[in-house]
């Protein structure tokens, strides 16, 4: 068994718990959260024997291998280093953290400490995900592609009547890029890996986050175009476009109706849909990883990781989107 701790307890974590419940080696022993009172409400609900309300005291627990980390953004960094120099394995919610400087280090503390770090991108983890990899010989020689996820926040209402949460604060690193186009951009450097030249326009909230943007990332034989955005919904699939085909993606995020539309003979659906909860896949990577003794996934790899980050620090850079991260 792994003995998992979290950190955060809001539906994500809900979400991730309810997934993990399907592996076998998964055991939750802990749960942190800020106050006691809501600690021990989200351990009772999902029957953890630990409540904790410091992050020091979860990672010097001996009846905790491994933490998965929903802290908001601007946290992860500080949760992350902190869990990885006591020996405890991390699997940490995208964004991995609030900027590149803030990658490397977590990379080096991994290192350092021989435990596994992972982000939890679920998308490129999906069985969906392994069939785009899987045919994408087929589309001959790849010319375009277009990364589409715009879905308008729940919170925005909230922003516009004069309530500002966290989604929308600068504080938390937060923003549609972080929040959104990061779903866009990782299986992007999966299945292509470091673009020669990003630019990026957007438009900015008063809070000082970007509400959507628009991106062009440069290969040398082929261009990706990125669409984010948290104020508005789009309903256009993402496509990947060859010279012999092009393969249409229902959503980037979650990929299960995939089809391939041929120039000269009939389309081809490659479709996979889930059979279990879309955050299992990472979770049982995860395990996986410990349990074969690695450091870090193949897919969702630190150098994967880093190269997400490093363009999504220059497409903020663009957009003029500053984190008090970046200056810490």
């Amino acid at each position: 068994m792994i003995r998992f701790g979290v950190i955060g307890t809001n539906w994500i974590t809900d979400a991730f718990l309810k997934a993990a419940q399907a592996l076998d080696s998964f055991q939750l022993t802990a749960v942190y959260s800020r106050t006691e009172e809501k600690g021990r409400e989200f351990a009772q609900k999902h029957g953890a024997p630990l409540v904790f309300t410091d992050v020091a005291a979860l990672a010097q627990s001996e009846e905790v291998d491994a933490v998965y980390i929903a802290s908001p953004n601007s946290f992860h960094a500080r949760h992350a280093i902190a869990l990885m120099n006591q020996g405890k394995h991390v699997l940490c919610e995208k964004p991995l953290a609030s900027n590149a400087v803030e990658v490397k280090a977590m990379i080096e503390a991994a290192q350092r400490n021989r435990v596994v770090l992972m982000e939890a991108m679920k998308s490129t983890l999906l069985p969906g995900f392994q069939h785009i990899q899987e045919n994408l010989s087929k589309l001959g020689t790849i010319r375009r592609y277009v990364g589409s996820y715009c879905q308008y926040s729940s919170r925005y209402d909230a922003y516009k009547e004069g309530t500002i949460m966290n989604a929308f604060l600068p504080a938390f690193s937060n923003g549609a890029l972080m929040d959104l186009g990061i779903y866009c951009l990782y299986p992007l450097i999966v299945l292509f890996g470091r673009p020669i030249k990003v630019k990026a326009s957007g438009m900015m909230l008063e809070s000082g986050v970007d509400g959507q943007g628009s991106v062009i990332l440069e290969y040398e034989n082929m261009q990706a175009v990125v669409m984010y955005s948290k104020i508005n919904d789009s309903f256009v699939p993402s496509e990947i476009q060859g010279e012999k085909g092009t393969m249409i993606i229902d959503r980037i995020d979650v990929p299960e109706r995939i089809s391939i539309a041929y120039r000269q003979k009939e389309n081809e659906d490659i479709s996979a849909p889930l059979l279990e909860e879309a955050m299992y896949y990472e979770t049982k990577e995860f395990v996986r990883v410990i349990e074969e003794g690695w450091l870090q996934s193949p897919v969702n790899s630190h150098e994967h990781s880093l190269i997400v980050m490093e363009v999504m620090d220059a497409i903020r850079a663009d957009l003029g989107v500053v984190f008090p991260a970046d200056n810490a």
